[in-house]
């Protein structure tokens, strides 16, 4: 691999001023910026957080060579709103992105353009999921497309700023990594620093790993998590009623599908679900297989056709098959076990292919001789709950829907194994970028650099007597019948408002997170907590002060669109 070297360094420095010269190096001083980012990457399935489910050790070495921090979160934990507050360091109310079906506006302030107009060359690769396509903001981008903004797995389609699309073979993952590195190696400007932006698209639904994962993990058991069968019993009726569970997952979320008749058994088994197919279930086969090439068709039927024939005869069995209304614990049991074993294979299969690609870019810094001046940042627009609650999904304030991963390494500047507590938000990743390049955080701004944490010259408690709380609001009414809500988390206290139950009333929720870690206690009524109900109550009132949020926001009826509007954008 060729090294990349400076233009001085390729020996015309010496006709240049000795103005031009300090002019040059100062550029060079400024810290290249390479953002890794993925899609619904739950924290607890990235070992340098919790080493119980598999191993990345390559996203693992980002933290032990510089930062990781524990609590990270996300302003409104929902794809497009998350990425247009990392973009813009506001909140979904300012910035104008409140949920997925919201136009984005690419003439705001962002911290891209921030810093192309201050000599970096910018660049986007990979899932930008915001409508529309990117415009400006970036001097070059490739982003998938299809699929609402989503891509594909498989083969997938990619869109460059002039509308241009072409379709490539292969997998998301390795080709955003291809592309991405091709771009450095072919295209970057070797004299102007780079922020580049590699975004994958696992491990969001439908996940499917690559042909090398897709039997990875098909027999292994994952540990049930604490909360997999949570009875909500302190918590509003929203929560039991989510249209998140495990239990309820379709045959499309953990790739069942007819197997190939190569077998007596199989092409009966075909036979019939094919047969029992609805016109949806039909739609979901066929896309999935014209999809494919034959290749790819007959690695995914050598690794999955043995447990769908498996899955096809356990949803016969009562103990199996989907109930519907209000079914009792101990019939969801076995469904639910089996529907998280089975999610959890495909999820972890592609968490794993994601950690090699990250492998892939740090081992490209390391020989192209650019580590050492690089910032890398590896996080996803939210966390997940994977199996915790019973749920398979985003969304809410719990801190597994809440959270957010987010590690970063600068060789130059930043020690390493670094665990700091101070509590950051997806609206202050800008800012830290800026105040790395020498630029001020503009004043419209919400969110703020975290760069002296980072260097020690701030401590966890004054960063958070600075900001004693953070504030997340999620807008999207309905959406998997997950209510409106917004609130405030503390260093130890959650104070979560539904505000559109009950007609309008609202319905309050508070955990202490020392006592109640898994949020399963709502303790708002408890008298014992009076005192800080109060002060919560407080701090969320001033929160919605400090940040601007409209008063209408909180009143129905709710900046949603219909579903005519969602056809028309191509949800």
């Amino acid at each position: 691999m060729n090294i990349k070297r400076s233009t001085l360094s390729k020996g015309i420095g010496l006709l240049l001023a000795t103005s031009a010269m300090t002019s040059v190096a100062a550029e060079q001083e400024r810290p290249n910026i390479l953002f890794i980012f993925s899609d619904d990457h739950a924290n607890q399935s990235i070992s340098a957080y919790n080493p119980t489910l598999g191993q990345t050790p390559n996203i693992d070495r980002i933290a032990n060579e510089g930062a990781i921090f524990e609590r990270a979160y996300v302003t409104n934990s929902i794809c497009q709103p998350s990425r247009a507050s990392v973009m813009s360091g506001k909140h979904s109310h300012k910035n104008g992105v409140l949920d997925n079906t919201s136009r984005w506006n690419p003439n705001q302030v962002i911290f891209p353009k921030l810093l192309e107009e201050s000599g970096y060359e910018t660049a986007l690769i990979g899932k930008w999921h915001m409508h529309p396509t990117p415009v400006n903001e970036f001097g070059y981008s490739l982003v998938l497309n299809g699929a609402g903004g989503q891509g594909t797995y498989y083969n997938p389609e990619f869109i460059d700023k002039e509308g241009k699309t072409r379709v490539i073979e292969g997998y998301s993952t390795d080709l955003i990594t291809d592309m991405s590195l091709e771009w450095l190696e072919e295209s970057w400007d070797e004299d102007k620093p780079f922020l580049l932006k590699v975004q994958y698209k696992a491990p969001h639904t439908p996940r499917r790993p690559p042909p090398r994962h897709m039997a990875t993990f098909m027999d292994h058991n994952f540990p049930i998590p604490d909360t997999l069968f949570d009875d909500y019993k302190t918590r509003g009726e929203h929560a039991e009623n989510a249209w998140m569970q495990l239990y309820g997952m379709t045959p499309v979320g953990i790739n069942a599908f007819p197997p190939a008749p190569t077998t007596p058994e199989k092409a009966r088994v075909r036979e019939e679900w094919i047969n029992s197919m609805n016109g949806d279930q039909r739609w979901h086969f066929d896309e999935w297989m014209n999809r494919l090439t034959d290749e790819q068709k007959a690695a995914f039927h050598e690794a999955y056709d043995d447990a769908n024939v498996d899955y096809w005869e356990k949803m016969k069995d009562p103990m199996y098959k989907r109930r519907w209304g209000n079914v009792p614990r101990d019939l969801k049991v076995a469904r639910t076990e089996y529907m998280y074993q089975r999610f959890m294979r495909d999820y972890m299969g592609t968490v794993m292919t994601i950690d090699e690609n990250v492998g892939r870019i740090l081992d490209y810094l390391d020989e192209s001789g650019l580590a050492e001046n690089t910032i890398v940042v590896y996080s996803s627009d939210q966390s997940f709950f994977i199996g915790e609650h019973g749920w398979a999904e985003k969304r809410y304030m719990y801190e597994e829907g809440f959270k957010m991963p987010f590690m970063i390494r600068w060789p130059s500047q930043i020690e390493g194994n670094q665990r700091p507590q101070a509590m950051i938000q997806n609206m202050d990743f800008g800012p830290t970028f800026l105040e790395a390049a020498g630029l001020p955080t503009p004043e419209e701004m919400q969110g703020k650099s975290f760069l002296k944490v980072l260097k020690g010259q701030t401590s966890d408690a004054q960063w958070q007597e600075e900001r004693p709380v953070v504030y997340y609001h999620y807008y999207m009414e309905g959406a998997h019948n997950v209510p409106r809500h917004d609130g405030v988390r503390s260093d130890r206290y959650k104070l979560i408002d539904f505000y559109s139950q009950h007609d309008g009333k609202g319905f309050f929720e508070l955990y202490d997170l020392v006592t109640d870690p898994n949020e399963v206690n709502n303790v708002y009524e408890d008298p014992e907590y009076a005192e800080v109900r109060a002060m919560m109550t407080t701090e969320l009132e001033n929160a919605r002060e400090r940040y601007d949020v409209p008063k209408d926001y909180f009143e129905a009826p709710y900046p949603f669109m219909n579903r005519q509007e969602r056809k028309k954008l191509g949800f």
